[in-house]
């Protein structure tokens, strides 16, 4: 398998989606990826959702004088719920008797697909954009419904909407598709955020605002928000489907890469064309090498190694060939201790699996550096 037709060998990939993750996957491990799941989310059935229910038949009885749209799976959705309870013939004449606004494209098929007819929809698919046209026009009086993206938190977009909507007079109808709780056993999600944490994955992507909002909100309970957040601003490239899905890492200062259409095909395709483009490469020891977030690319072969070996090889090339003292180098190793000892053990197995001892050099009575002047480090 040559580096072309695979642009991500040697990277390891976070996945976070819990619809279509098999076949996002299987999108990342044709180009060479390895990839990690972990679902953030768990969609609530909408047809068991009563809630959701008594808001359908409070629109049917008194019709909104408009609709806001956000997503398409939560609209067809809407409608699939509806027809189990027999309403949704009633619920399309009620949507029918007022405007419908769509976020963007795909809620706008799904409007379609109802036989229904969206009045206006905004091109950045920014629900801000759209804010903005409702408020120019003028809700004062009027009944909105708005459909939420899903559970509510600090960091999920959409409570401004209903709030700025309310604040300017109008009477909002909040309606709860595509509702969302973390998943029941959180195990695979834990692991996920302490392997951001530690560096241990190259990119990790997001489809979804709400699975966003999850991992964050879960790393906030656990005590790691804050490293995670490093993590993801400098080493951890953060990859999300479209702004939306990327506005609360965007409000918390994370550098995100996204593609030009909101597409998985295209989500893929994008984390093939990034993350070569900011994968070092050393030289050192008379070799190349290129760190990942679980291996180390030596001369275009790849080299596994063990997480106590990739947290000694990320201390070493962030010095950038300068001396790395062995009680610093034994605070990077996972669990610490205070027996430098097994830093020595750590750099010989290191050597061992790259294959090339040259690489990582001693300096006597100092510690140990990498083989290579600090300019030759370059992207």
């Amino acid at each position: 398998m040559t580096e072309d037709s695979a642009p991500l060998r040697g990277f390891t990939v976070g996945v976070t989606a819990s619809r279509r993750a098999d076949e996002f996957a299987t999108l990342l491990t044709r180009r060479g990826a390895e990839v990690v799941h972990a679902p953030a989310i768990r969609i609530i059935p909408l047809s068991d959702d009563t809630e959701l229910e008594r808001v359908t038949r409070e629109i049917v009885a008194r019709p909104p004088d408009v609709t806001v749209a956000t997503t398409g799976i939560g609209f067809r959705g809407w409608m699939g719920a509806a027809e189990g309870w027999g309403l949704v013939d009633d619920l399309i004449g009620a949507l029918n008797s007022g405007r419908i606004v769509a976020r963007g494209p795909k809620v706008t098929g799904a409007i379609r697909a109802a036989e229904l007819r969206e009045d206006w929809s905004p091109s950045s698919e920014s629900s801000a954009e759209l804010l903005d046209r409702l408020l120019e026009e003028g809700v004062e009086g009027l009944r909105i419904a708005v459909q939420l993206h899903g559970e509510r938190t600090e960091w999920e977009p959409g409570t401004d909407l209903c709030e700025a909507l309310r604040v300017a007079g109008a009477d909002v109808v909040p309606v709860p598709v595509y509702r969302w709780t973390p998943p029941d056993d959180l195990t695979a999600l834990d692991r996920m955020i302490e392997q951001i944490t530690e560096r241990g994955l190259d990119a990790v992507s997001f489809t979804s605002a709400p699975a966003v909002a999850s991992m964050l909100m879960r790393a906030k309970e656990t005590g790691v928000l804050e490293p995670m957040l490093r993590a993801m601003r400098s080493g951890v490239t953060a990859v999300c489907v479209g702004p939306v899905t990327a506005a609360p890492l965007v409000a918390l200062d994370v550098p995100v890469t996204m593609p030009g259409r909101a597409r998985l095909g295209s989500l893929a395709r994008h984390i093939a064309e990034e993350l070569p483009k900011h994968a070092l490469r050393i030289e050192a020891g008379g070799h190349v090498l290129s760190p990942r977030g679980r291996c180390v690319i030596v001369d275009g072969s790849v080299k596994c190694l063990p997480p106590a070996g990739m947290a000694l090889m990320r201390t070493l090339v962030a010095r950038s060939g300068r001396v790395v003292s062995r009680e610093e180098l034994l605070a990077a190793l996972p669990g610490g201790g205070d027996d430098t000892h097994a830093v020595e053990t750590a750099v010989a197995r290191v050597r061992s699996a790259l294959g090339a001892p040259a690489i990582v050099q001693t300096v006597v009575k100092r510690g140990y550096r990498l083989a290579v002047d600090p300019d030759e480090v370059f992207p």
